[in-house]
């Protein structure tokens, strides 16, 4: 268990050469969601700075071997992976570009492939889960980390490890970029590094875990980011 996140640059210089590497992510720095949204933020897109950043973040995926890329059907989350590639492209395999973040091709000539599981994996009842969001989002993903158990979702622990297994089963190249909502990371991050959250201290947007899977032995886990910091505190 740990309790802190690492540096995604920090990661990649001491990951083993020879294992596949798993990225589960939130999505980059999206706009604001206004608490009248009657689509919950379905279609809330990304800030300026959140397309940067996460070029920035692709830029730091080693150049050498392959990478495919998955993400949540929201949009956020699809730019956010087109983004992430794009910068590896820019950093080691040609030049690529997105509006507003550089000249030449399009945004859209990548290849991201939108999973259905990345937006709802851990969602049991969809009706329970929106009343949860409307009675207090931080709140009742708290409620569910804390016991395990909520009305709204599968069991915890039993569903993180199947999140998992769905992206070991999904991709086996060098790199596998999963991209998805914040929602679906907590859990992940108190199953798997034994991370504490809490309504007013929440995880950082491009922040996740890492699963490095060598050739032989464990899976090693690590909690990640390519933000300053991996946390985000609410006043």
């Amino acid at each position: 268990m740990t309790n802190d996140f690492v540096q995604l640059s920090d990661f990649f210089a001491q990951a083993d050469w020879n294992s596949k590497i798993y990225l589960l992510l939130r999505h980059a720095e999206r706009n604001h969601i206004t608490p009248g949204d009657k689509d919950f933020g379905a279609h809330v897109g990304l800030t300026d700075r959140g397309r940067r950043q996460a070029v920035a973040l692709g830029k730091m995926i080693p150049a050498f071997g392959d990478a495919v890329y998955f993400s949540s059907p929201v949009g956020r989350c699809m730019e956010t992976a087109k983004c992430i590639s794009e910068g590896r492209k820019l950093a080691g395999f040609g030049n690529f570009s997105i509006p507003g973040v550089a000249s030449g091709a399009a945004a859209d000539s990548v290849n991201v492939t939108p999973l259905v599981e990345l937006g709802d994996f851990f969602v049991r009842d969809v009706p329970a889960y929106e009343q949860t969001l409307r009675e207090g989002f931080y709140e009742g993903i708290c409620k569910w980390l804390e016991s395990g158990e909520h009305g709204a979702f599968w069991p915890l622990h039993e569903r993180a490890e199947q999140m998992r297994e769905m992206m070991f089963e999904k991709a086996q190249s060098r790199f596998n970029v999963f991209v998805t909502h914040d929602a679906w990371v907590v859990p992940c991050l108190s199953h798997f590094c034994g991370l504490k959250f809490e309504p007013k201290c929440w995880m950082n947007f491009l922040t996740g875990l890492a699963f490095e899977v060598p050739e032989n032995g464990n899976v090693k886990v690590t909690p990640i980011t390519a933000m300053e910091t991996g946390w985000l505190l609410f006043s």
